[in-house]
């Protein structure tokens, strides 16, 4: 659908949704994904408003033999959602898969880039026969590739953010070089995929000060460098859509944003550190989105914008609010962001409903919008 198209770059924000968890969590708890999962989260990124891109792997349906579930997840992005979708890394026959069943589908590519696919360096500072195997596949195809460090800062770079945004910029320099000795202006997306680790457990933490810094400061190198920039999205180490899982998520989308970030994966479903994407969360994080297409928009300084007429009829004490003037009349339909989801509704009426949490609200709205989807023209 060519009303879909999207430019990666410039002052452009391009959400999409999580990538490569095994596991999924619903209301029967975390498991192993199938691929009737993996539909389930390609309908609800179709089905949502605000985001740009179908995504990659979604989650690991683990019900498809590995050597053809690439086959299986590209197709269901082709079929399911008429979205941009990433094709396969994870062996360079499979990039090349990719790339031949997107030409079937687009009548032939000739030369246009209609998919993204993710190249991890393998920090410190290596890439591996698999990740460039397919970069070089792409490359040639003339496909954009992110090329991304993975880097979970003192463990896989120096526990300082002026060292570790020192090898973010030497692996990403590294693999955009590399790509261009391939193909010369092959489209690339300069990625810094950056957390912390717990020093007492030796987890990976999400939504910290120190990931915020580098994801800033990587931000100003790339755009020197006058490349687009991926990083960020709902990141989170929590176990459950709670309020641990909500303040990390809020702190890393928000921090995107600030960056500058133009390609933000991962952008709504991440659960616990990336193993797990969550349905709940999903639409929770979703949700939340319309936040920062609204924040992105700035403040707007139009004759309407600065509302001088409705100022000064109440001000001059025709009206003591201004519900009733023209102005809020004309604009109070789009003037405010409005969710889609969360409960602003008197004690007495939540009480009345059942006394709903967010993740119960968040449960019956997968539901609704998996039960109202409708399957786009192709």
């Amino acid at each position: 659908n060519p009303e879909r198209n999207v430019t990666v770059g410039g002052r452009n924000l391009v959400l999409a949704p999580v990538y490569g968890p095994p596991f999924v969590r619903d209301e029967n708890g975390r498991r192993y994904a199938t691929m009737d999962d993996f539909n389930k989260f390609v309908k609800l990124g179709y089905m949502s408003k605000w985001l740009h891109h179908s995504g990659g792997t979604v989650c690991e349906p683990t019900d498809i033999p590995v050597n053809k579930r690439h086959l299986d997840m590209l197709y269901a992005h082709m079929t399911l959602s008429d979205k941009p979708y990433m094709g396969s890394v994870t062996a360079p026959e499979r990039a090349a898969d990719s790339v031949e069943m997107s030409d079937i589908l687009f009548g032939g590519l000739n030369g246009r880039t209609v998919m993204t696919s993710l190249i991890n360096i393998n920090s410190p500072m290596t890439f591996d026969g698999i990740m460039m195997g397919a970069l070089e596949v792409y490359a040639r195809a003339n496909q954009a590739a992110i090329i991304s460090p993975f880097i979970v800062g003192g463990a896989m770079s120096p526990v300082t953010v002026a060292g570790t945004l020192t090898q973010v910029l030497v692996e990403v320099l590294a693999g955009v070089a590399y790509s261009q000795l391939i193909r010369k202006g092959a489209p690339i997306i300069a990625g810094a995929f950056v957390t912390s680790t717990d020093m007492a457990s030796g987890a990976p933490t999400f939504g910290t000060p120190e990931a915020s810094l580098v994801t800033y400061g990587a931000g100003q190198l790339v755009r020197r460098l006058g490349v687009p920039y991926r990083s960020a999205g709902s990141f989170c180490g929590s176990k459950l859509p709670d309020a641990q899982a909500a303040y990390e998520t809020a702190n890393s989308l928000n921090m995107g944003l600030l960056a500058g970030v133009n390609f933000m994966l991962h952008a709504c479903g991440w659960l616990e550190g990336g193993l797990v994407s969550s349905f709940e969360k999903f639409v929770m994080d979703a949700d939340q989105l319309g936040i920062l297409h609204k924040v992105a928009q700035g403040i707007d300084m139009s004759d309407n914008g600065q509302a001088m007429e409705a100022l000064r009829y109440v001000g001059s004490g025709q009206a003591s609010h201004f519900l009733g003037t023209d102005h809020t009349q004309a604009n109070f339909k789009t003037a405010f962001w409005r969710t889609d989801l969360l409960d602003y509704k008197p004690f007495e009426t939540w009480q009345e409903e059942g006394e709903r949490d967010t993740v119960q609200l968040a449960r019956e709205r997968v539901a609704k919008l998996l039960n109202d989807y409708q399957k786009p023209a192709i």
